[in-house]
């Protein structure tokens, strides 16, 4: 057990440490990391039972116990925020911890009882997979609408959301079978072992994702409806033809921060018709459409232009992250930009 406590203030000690880089660090939207980092300080209420004796304190007791109902509200609220720029919290969010505060005033008045901690524990479990596939869904809508409207790497918020989401799930389920396990016999030691350095190695995870992308969450627009497969265009092939023409002259794609919005003012054509044009009749998103001219611009480059490096390829052709390029050059030609260039030289 003496190894568990020293991971357990490991654990907490990162914990404290990614909080206070979050809440200092300069970025240009605050409020993800304000919730993150909120998110952060109630968990390691919950995780400093790793190597704290119980608190004498029957409110300290409550509160920490209760504090188990803010953790997935807050993670909730925080996914929201990465995901639009334009999310802000307002009164009707205080809802959420409408559990925390029934809990803490309940195990205030009547204590925290064995009857009434199993009630809680049954309540918890519950509340932790509702917002858990809340927090899918927002994903979900979130990955169509950049994909129909952007077309800078936002997957990468994506990318990082849905994968500590499901670290998240990951964990929960080690605690669930430690529950099922009797606390004095060997494999409960065994299976919170392996739970503390699973979750060290997520904090970890998080510490060093927060160091080297601390600007990862630039947001899209949260009032994006996603486009519905309608037959309502009219004239199809010559809207498509005048498109097409456009992007091979004027190449708009060449702007990294080109959207589906800057793109329909540009042709004098509505976002919503524009839209299904590009699904209906080229079987992309919007993302994957201008993705493909700038691998084909760049395939060229590749070929003709053994002077310039990958990386100052990807920006010559609107990529503004390594990763991005050569996620979608892959998808587009099953090879990195490295092994093509050696392919056609």
């Amino acid at each position: 057990m003496a190894f568990i406590n020293d991971l357990g203030k490991i654990i907490v000690f990162l914990f404290l440490l990614l909080s206070l880089f979050l809440v200092t660090a300069k970025s240009k939207r605050k409020l993800p990391d304000y919730l993150f980092a909120a998110f952060l300080l109630v968990s390691v209420i919950d995780f400093s039972g790793f190597f704290l004796s119980p608190p004498d304190s029957k409110l300290i007791k409550v509160g920490k116990l209760a504090s188990v109902m803010l953790q997935m509200p807050l993670y909730y609220l925080y996914v929201n925020s990465a995901c639009y720029y334009n999310f802000k919290l307002h009164k009707k969010h205080l809802l959420h911890a409408l559990p925390f505060l029934f809990f803490f005033c309940l195990f205030s008045v009547t204590g925290i009882s064995k009857q009434g901690y199993r009630v809680f524990d049954i309540i918890s479990i519950i509340q932790y997979y509702y917002y858990i596939i809340a927090v899918f869904l927002v994903l979900r809508t979130f990955r169509k609408l950049y994909q129909e409207n952007y077309s800078s790497n936002h997957h990468l918020t994506y990318q990082w959301l849905i994968q500590t989401t499901l670290l998240f799930l990951i964990g929960n389920v080690f605690v669930l079978i430690r529950g099922f396990v009797e606390e004095n016999s060997p494999v409960y030691t065994y299976l919170y072992t392996f739970t503390s350095l699973f979750v060290l190695f997520v904090i970890s995870w998080f510490v060093l994702n927060a160091l080297y992308r601390p600007n990862l969450f630039a947001g899209i627009n949260k009032d994006l409806v996603p486009v519905k497969s309608v037959n309502e265009l009219k004239e199809e092939p010559e809207q498509l033809k005048s498109l097409l023409q456009f992007m091979e002259t004027e190449k708009p794609y060449l702007n990294d921060k080109l959207t589906l919005q800057k793109l329909s003012e540009q042709i004098n054509l509505p976002e919503k018709q524009l839209s299904l044009l590009i699904n209906q009749h080229t079987g992309k998103h919007f993302f994957d459409f201008i993705n493909e001219f700038r691998i084909t611009d760049a395939k060229t480059l590749l070929k003709e232009q053994s002077q310039l490096t990958v990386l100052e390829i990807l920006y010559e052709v609107g990529f503004n992250s390594k990763s991005s390029f050569y996620t979608a050059f892959k998808k587009e030609t099953n090879l990195t930009p490295t092994d093509y260039r050696k392919s056609t030289s």
